[in-house]
């Protein structure tokens, strides 16, 4: 009897090992990792491709599942506040481009859907979360300063108001600048 309830606890602590693997993400005052990943249009971008101005890079579980068309389309809805503050959104999921064509074309998302099916950003940013084989991002977002640094880092997010609390987070960091 010992030896089962011993079996199951390492069972457990093997499983809770692998779901929070790379849990230690980047934080503020880090400069932000390095990419070149392919958006809903086959187009390449690197980090450089946002030198000097302002992104919100969120990153996301799965196209077209509810939290995460929640979170996407409140920055869609948004999107004319951050732009006016200058303000690139990018959303990353371990999603493949052509997932992310048909989910940004349902929704009509006006910003930039970073495909990264190797799991080397989210490795990067400490986002990646494992069950064993599956594997996906954690819902966390980075604010990434106009030097390429991590200027906030949003361990836990709320799908519902992450959107407006990013815009007022930014407009406080840019008011400190």
């Amino acid at each position: 009897m010992k030896f089962a309830t011993l079996n199951r606890l390492a069972l457990g602590v093997t499983l809770f090992a692998l779901a929070t693997a790379n849990a230690f993400a980047v934080e503020a005052g880090e400069p932000a990792p390095n990419f070149r990943l392919q958006d809903q249009h086959g187009e390449w971008h690197e980090l450089e491709s946002f030198a000097g101005q302002w992104v919100a890079l969120y990153f996301y579980p799965k196209d077209g599942t509810p939290g995460c068309t929640t979170e996407a389309c409140a920055f869609r809805d948004d999107i004319f506040k951050f732009k006016k503050m200058g303000v690139k959104i990018v959303g990353v999921s371990l999603d493949d481009v052509d997932s992310h064509q048909e989910f940004a074309q349902k929704y009509s998302l006006p910003f930039t859907l970073l495909s990264d099916p190797d799991a080397e950003m989210a490795k990067a940013y400490g986002v990646l979360r494992s069950f064993g084989p599956v594997k996906m991002a954690k819902r966390q977002t980075f604010l990434i300063d106009p030097e390429g640094e991590i200027a906030r880092h949003y361990a836990r997010v709320n799908p519902d108001n992450h959107s407006e609390e990013v815009l007022t987070d930014l407009s406080a960091l840019m008011a400190a600048n």
